[in-house]
């Protein structure tokens, strides 16, 4: 089994190089073929390990070398595949797999086609680095390997410049990879000292070592470790106040935002708190503020996706409200709960925007939804797959999101929380009506896309049988749950629900289905038969406006902190820079060029000249000869 770890592992990384070898030249098609298998093996490891894992029930470890011995320090580059390392393997490499297909379509025109399946693949490389790792400093290569993957491909059109938009504010995609990778700087320095927190107490990185030995650690220390960690997740899985880069990111291609909303980077700080599961478990009330900031997020994200005319965002908003679920179930200590609504929105939200991918390319890169409507006529497959992705979103049955989340709402309500309980509740309803709203403006009403002069197709076959697995799995994934549960709490604590939770199932599943069919009926009756806009409300609505203008957090941030920061940086340079050090370098410069003058003067090769100088130097020595012996 060890093989099938090295070959899940560096598949990609071959997958990378290999395109890296033609990233200068034209686009080849065989990069895009070759790339894709080479993904596809690496999926295939991955099951076949997840088989194996699920047959014998213990991890696979591997050591592929020593990394740092210094002194007591003494860590190895090893790798452990468990439980849910498997499951996070086995996620990632099916929406690489299909992602990377995908792309063969999605960029065949693009002329940096060859660069990108390297950058794309690297960036499953990396995100295979940081589940599989045996310790948080490999996970810690990884956690940076994303970073820097997702700013080479949210920038990846950096020739592009800011644009004047109807839909989202005017940025390119160099600023949105920018404010993705400095946003998680910041949360990663949270990160960093949260791992030596935990090196500096108990001399290790290894998960099995330091989780072995965790409660040795004073309750004060663990609460320290565990907020310095969670600031790290907070980061990469945009949490708020560390989310803006989230939908900003959608500048990128649209199998990035595929990849990075549904399996990598955004699901990374949710794996991280799974993983941590023995610390957090330990300190409740950490764990409950997360599951609080996760609630608040949930619907914070979904009241902004209510008002959003831009298809991606719309989308990019459902992820980081859906982490707000995963997060509050891992919160209140329902770890496989968490862990099986990233799996199941996994499938669904990769679906929904490949989906979103077809119609940006049918509608020549449009994505106001306001401009498109009618399109169900001649996108019948990509209507039928966002029509899916958007039932298993909304939690309706038998697809995926009704198992996920009602699970994770069960659990809310399990644990006496009943204020998070109802606003997850809440939320439940309006993720139904922006799903919706979103199938019905695009696919639904009076054809729009005539006054701007688009003739939409469906596209390719190729691509329409890449997305039928993903579709697959947002139906089916749900009636998969008791053996999920059965497989990974052999690893994660099991979670118990009460008695009384058990008799109101029943009841708690009706009343989330109502509200999720309401939202869809509500989104129906105004969009459905055509668009009613009205414009005047948009221009004048307080609360329209605040919500179209993500409550003006972006625009805080840019008076509070970016602009005084570019005005100190001004003065730094003016006043500092070139004033002080410049100056002080400048002036020692020519003062050592003057002196050089000065001195060339004695160099005349006149010997009476130096036979004075040589005078006037020994006065010099008999004078200071004299002084010192004064002196003492």
């Amino acid at each position: 089994m060890e093989n099938y770890v090295y070959i899940a592992l560096f598949a990609p990384l071959v997958s990378s190089l290999f395109a890296a070898l033609f990233a200068q030249k034209p686009k080849i098609q065989l990069v895009g073929i070759v790339t894709s298998l080479l993904i596809g093996i690496a999926l295939f490891a991955s099951v076949i390990l997840f088989m194996n894992i699920e047959e014998t029930g213990k991890a696979v470890s591997v050591t592929l070398m020593d990394w740092i011995v210094v002194g007591d320090m003494d860590t190895k580059f090893g790798f452990s595949v468990d439980q849910v390392t498997v499951v996070m393997m086995t996620v990632v490499t099916l929406i690489s797999t299909v992602v990377h297909i995908y792309s063969n379509y999605y960029m065949e025109s693009d002329k940096s086609f060859n660069r990108f399946f390297s950058y794309l693949s690297a960036f499953v490389f990396s995100m295979m680095i940081l589940v599989m790792s045996d310790n948080f400093l490999g996970l810690f290569i990884g956690w940076e390997g994303v970073g820097v993957c997702s700013w080479l491909l949210i920038g990846f059109w950096y020739e592009k410049k800011d644009e004047t938009r109807d839909v989202n504010p005017s940025i390119s995609p160099s600023w949105a990879a920018n404010e993705a990778f400095i946003m998680n700087r910041i949360a990663d320095l949270g990160m960093l000292v949260g791992i030596f927190l935990i090196y500096w107490n108990l001399g290790t990185f290894k998960y099995t070592e330091v989780f072995a030995h965790i409660g040795d650690l004073s309750h004060t220390m663990l609460i320290g470790i565990g907020i310095a960690l969670f600031i790290g997740a907070m980061g990469k899985s945009a949490q708020f106040p560390l989310h803006t880069w989230l939908a900003d990111a959608m500048e990128g291609p649209t199998p990035v935002s595929a990849l990075i909303h549904a399996a990598t980077m955004v699901t990374a700080g949710v794996y991280l708190v799974i993983r941590a599961n023995p610390l957090y478990s330990q300190i409740p009330e950490v764990g409950y503020g997360i599951a609080v900031l996760g609630t608040f997020v949930a619907i914070f994200a979904a009241s902004m996706a209510l008002v959003n005319r831009d298809l991606k965002r719309v989308i990019a908003y459902s992820t980081l409200s859906q982490l707000g679920y995963m997060f509050a179930a891992a919160g209140l200590g329902a770890y496989w709960v968490a862990l099986f609504h990233l799996a199941a929105h996994a499938a669904f939200k990769a679906l929904l925007f490949i989906g979103a991918g077809n119609v940006m390319h049918a509608m020549h890169d449009e994505l106001d939804m306001f401009k498109m409507g009618g399109l169900k006529k001649v996108m019948g497959w990509t209507f039928l797959y966002m029509g899916i992705g958007s039932l298993a979103l909304s939690g309706i049955y038998p697809f995926a999101g009704f198992f996920s989340k009602d699970t994770i709402l069960e659990v809310a309500f399990n644990e006496h929380t009943y204020g998070i309980w109802f606003i997850l509740w809440l939320t439940a309803g309006l993720t139904a009506f922006y799903s919706f709203r979103q199938v019905f403006l695009v696919f639904f009403g009076d054809e729009r896309y005539h006054e701007i002069g688009a003739h939409p197709h469906e596209a390719k076959p190729y691509a329409l049988w890449a997305m039928a697995p993903l579709a697959v799995a947002a139906v089916v994934v749900g009636f998969f749950k008791e053996d999920f549960v059965e497989f990974v709490t052999k690893f994660l604590p099991e979670y118990e629900m009460s008695e009384h939770t058990e008799h109101m199932v029943v009841i708690l599943t009706i009343i989330t289905t109502l509200v999720a069919l309401t939202g869809i009926v509500v989104a129906y009756l105004k969009y459905a038969k055509g668009l009613k806009r009205n414009l005047e409300f948009e221009q004048n609505n307080k609360l329209y406006k605040l919500l179209y203008n993500q409550y003006y957090i972006p625009v805080i941030y840019d008076r509070v902190f970016a602009k005084p920061y570019k005005e100190l940086s001004d003065i730094a340079w003016k006043e500092i820079d070139m004033q002080v050090v410049d100056a002080s370098v400048d002036g020692i410069a020519k003062f050592v060029e003057k002196s050089g003058d000065v001195s060339r003067k004695a160099q005349n090769g006149n010997l009476s000249s130096y036979l004075n100088w040589m005078a006037a130097g020994l006065v010099i020595i008999i004078v200071i000869a004299a002084i010192a012996v004064a002196v003492q």
